[in-house]
């Protein structure tokens, strides 16, 4: 009864004084009856039995109280003693080599886990080192040795028994395994503990009967010493478990760092190169950047839209760990907020959309450029053409030699020359003005059109000169001749103009053309048309002016006048009239061809804008309406959140194999560009607003996705009923008048206080408002998500750890001071999560610090965001 005293720290009822075997069983059941009261079920054993000296049932009575008050109330993370003491010695001896504790028995026999667990808390006292499991007789020797002596743990077992025996016997194991988790469980030795009362060795030994209240108050210290074993193991586990959370959050928060990183830097190298806009000089070059640009539609910029959405998820899904943690809200470095990421991916759509329109605004400039360089090329060249010679040609002194008809011939020729001259000075006006428009067009080669420019200007005027100079010679002379052939002269007047007329219709006929719908096409070829109408009368005019050459040349003929064989007025011959003109009859088919392709292509243009329109008409309305259908699912969801999130991944899925379709419009977008087609009227919707509205699209299902699997998390984490979802979610709904998904401040407040919550007008409400804010909106976004709602209405009732329990439990570890020790840390934690504390603990600083002391209290409140450690 006195040793059930001891070690229960009850008092049991008073004992029989009598030395009678009555008395001895009446003490005897009292001491049962107390047993029993502890819940310990007695099973066959009676006074009687123990009384007359029962071996057995003696034994079997030991081996309950053994198990009452040595065993079972060892408790490791909520397991039952056995299990708890199993545990404790796996943990304790993890880091040696050639230990695996897995039972009470044959894990033993070695001798090693006993030595493991004296070297893990005592390393002095054994060279682990030089143990070998091929030795388990000294292994076992040597750890009861060093337990009796310095651990004062008695000397239970026998090693000779041990190796001998197949499978040593478990209890005896574990009541001395328990041993040591009592002796070291606590991190205090008995013989090292100021706190015990000094006893007398010999007074104890030299007494019949020592004093039973002395015995009893000393024991007592003992078990007063051993007994913070439970709570540092508690303790303990508390820390593992608050920095295993800390630890897997610093390592979400560091991939989403990277991760955010590499998209802006990404971003940061992509938007100098759609900035920029240097042009290019040739089609070719343009038509090539156009296409890289397409790449980076295509190959490059998908990859990066999902990695940004990604990022999304991982930053929503670290928040509601953290609340769920209670930790404080995580807060990206500057710079790398989402919001700033969107607002950097909106900086980077804002260059892409300016470069595209860049692009095409070169190639319609460059096209344009082409076209007048041609067209100053071929006017230059006919000009040229027509200017070779005339020079030399009005230099010429002829008229002096000449006769009297010669001098009339040589005039009316400069005059028909100088018609000519008159009916060219339009060309001239027309190169000038297209070598103008080149240059304001920033045409590459400017200085070879200029030079080629200035250089027929300064032939016309030069020729002005000197057909003005040769004019005057003339009508000198004039007086002197009387006769001319008017006959010559009516051809030279006529033929001059047709000629000239030939020469700009074929000019008209050759000249290229630049059409981008049907009714340009068409304005061509009624243009065409009517210059095929005029061609019987220009043929009448063609046989008049034979018919005036044929008969000069019967009048020639008839009088038989010496005219050498040309007309001096004019060198057009009827031959070069002949020629043009069957020149021109030729050029009108291939006119007619070059037409025909064009409507042909033109038309071919149209079938593609109506086919791009058909399909754009009906994506756009559908990604419009799908949005729409995501914003009332995520505002009237029914059921429980397993089904809205089947019921929204079926939906995603109906969504992403919708895409086919989009990659169709992307084939037939780009079959339009390559035709060089800027305009569609068969549809408002331009690619642009089709890929920016998939993308809006994938990624609002996406975060609505996210959004419930948050809240499965939120629920699991906070115990909280389906019935309290829906109840939530109809009053969040309630007061979300514009179905946006979120609540305003005063959306928010009102439904507090429909909820019961007191937030008045006054200042004291305002600042109580303001506090739940901080909760629900830490980072001040303006508006409170569902999420938010969720995680607000259940943490007053959660059940999660604080900076308070933290500092507490550090404080058992510590035995009570103010600091604890980096030996403290190591032998109470794991290795991993020890390092972890010694790196990240100020060292303590107060009156009764010690070198190397740490302060665990601000390290505590760090962790839950309440200081600035």
């Amino acid at each position: 009864m006195l040793l059930l005293e001891v070690i229960s720290g009850e008092r049991l009822a008073k004992p029989e004084r009598g030395k009678m075997r009555v008395h001895k069983i009446s003490n005897v059941n009292k001491a049962l009856d107390f047993i029993a009261s502890k819940g310990v079920k007695l099973v066959s054993i009676g006074a009687e039995e123990i009384v007359d000296g029962n071996v057995k049932m003696t034994l079997g009575m030991i081996w309950t109280i053994i198990l009452r008050f040595a065993i079972q109330d060892i408790s490791v993370e909520e397991t039952s003693a056995k299990e708890g003491l199993l545990l404790w010695c796996q943990r304790k001896t993890a880091p040696y080599k050639n230990v695996n504790i897995q039972n009470f028995h044959i894990s033993w026999k070695d001798g090693l886990g006993f030595c493991a667990l004296i070297h893990r808390h005592r390393p002095e006292l054994i060279d682990y080192g030089k143990l070998r499991k091929d030795d388990p007789l000294t292994n076992l020797n040597t750890a009861f040795d060093v337990a009796e002596k310095y651990l004062d743990i008695p000397k239970m077992l026998d090693a000779e028994d041990i190796v001998g025996t197949a499978r040593p016997d478990e209890k005896a194991i574990m009541t001395y395994v328990s041993s040591f988790y009592h002796a070291f469980s606590g991190a205090q030795k008995v013989s090292q503990d100021p706190k015990l009362p000094p006893q007398s060795t010999p007074d104890i030994i030299g007494t019949l009967r020592p004093d039973e209240k002395a015995i009893m108050t000393y024991v007592s210290c003992y078990y007063h010493a051993f007994s913070g074993a439970q709570k540092a193991e508690t303790a303990a586990n508390r820390i593992c478990k608050v920095l295993a959370v800390n630890q897997e959050n610093e390592q979400l928060m560091e991939d989403y760092e990277k991760l955010a990183s590499d998209l802006l830097e990404w971003i940061r190298r992509t938007i100098p190169w759609l900035e920029n806009r240097a042009p290019e000089n040739t089609m070719q070059a343009m038509q090539q950047k156009l296409e890289d640009f397409r790449d980076y539609r295509r190959l490059h910029k998908p990859p990066k839209v999902q990695e940004k959405c990604q990022l999304e998820i991982n930053f929503n899904t670290l928040q509601t760990k953290l609340r769920l943690s209670n930790r404080p809200a995580f807060m990206p470095s500057e710079g790398k907020m989402v919001s700033d990421i969107n607002n950097a991916w909106g900086g980077l759509e804002q260059a892409e959309k300016g470069y595209e329109e860049w692009l095409l605004n070169e190639i319609r400039r460059l096209e344009r450029l082409d076209h007048l360089a041609e067209k100053f090329r071929q006017k230059a060249s006919i000009h040229e053409s027509w200017t070779d010679g005339k020079e030399a040609m009005l230099q010429q002194k002829d008229y002096e030699t000449a006769t009297l008809s010669e001098i009339k011939a040589l005039l009316k020729k400069h005059e028909a020359f100088e018609s000519d001259l008159a009916a060219h000075q339009d060309r001239v006006e027309q190169i000038a003005a297209i070598a103008q428009e080149l240059n304001e067009l920033d045409y590459y080669d400017s200085p070879s059109v200029n030079a080629r420019c200035q250089k027929i200007c300064d032939q016309w005027d030069n020729l002005g000169a000197l057909t003005q100079k040769r004019r005057e010679a003339l009508e000198r002379t004039e007086k002197l001749l009387e006769t001319i052939d008017q006959l010559y002269l009516e051809y030279a007047k006529r033929a001059a103009p047709f000629n000239n007329w030939m020469e700009g219709a074929m000019e008209d006929l050759q000249d290229t053309f630049i059409v981008h719908t049907i009714e340009e096409i068409q304005g061509l070829t009624t243009a065409h048309e009517q210059f095929k109408a005029t061609l019987p009368d220009a043929d009448k005019e063609r046989q008049a002016i034979l018919g005036i050459h044929n008969e000069v040349s019967k009048i020639v003929q008839t009088y038989h006048v010496n005219m050498a064989g040309t007309n001096p007025y004019t060198t057009i011959t009827p031959q070069e009239i002949n020629g043009k003109w069957e020149h021109v009859r030729q050029l009108v088919p291939r006119r007619d061809q070059a037409l025909m392709e064009e409507h042909a292509r033109q038309q071919q243009n149209e079938r593609l804008r109506k086919q791009f329109g058909a399909q754009a008409n009906v994506i756009g309305p559908w990604i419009q309406t799908k949005m729409e259908e995501i914003g009332r699912i995520s505002i009237e969801m029914h059921g429980t959140l397993e089904d809205q999130l089947n019921h929204l991944r079926q939906y995603e899925k109906s969504i992403v194999n919708y895409k086919p379709k989009i990659d169709q419009l992307e084939g037939d977008h780009q079959q339009i560009q390559e035709a060089l087609i800027f305009d569609n009227k068969h549809t408002n919707y331009t690619m642009e607003h089709i890929r920016v509205g998939w993308e809006q699209l994938l990624t609002t299902i996406a975060r609505t996705i996210n959004e419930v699997e948050n809240q499965i998390l939120t629920r699991d984490a906070k115990g909280i009923s389906q019935e309290q979802m829906n109840e939530f979610r109809a009053s969040f709904n309630h007061f979300d008048r514009d179905h946006s998904g979120t609540l305003g401040p005063e959306e928010f407040k009102a439904c507090l206080i429909s909820l019961g919550y007191d937030i008045g007008n006054d200042a004291q409400g305002e600042a109580e408002f303001a506090r739940i804010m901080s909760i629900v909106d830490p980072n001040r976004m303006g508006v409170v998500t569902f999420q938010a709602f969720i995680d607000f209405m259940s943490r007053e009732t959660a059940d999660t750890d604080t900076a308070d329990q933290v500092m507490a439990s550090f404080k058992i570890l510590a035995g009570d001071k103010n600091y604890i020790t980096v030996d403290e840390l190591r032998r109470e934690l794991p290795p991993d999560q020890a390092e972890y504390c010694i790196a990240r603990m100020a060292p303590y600083n107060g009156r009764d610090a010690v070198p190397g002391a740490l302060d665990y209290m601000s390290f505590s409140t760090a962790l839950y965001g309440e200081s600035d450690l």
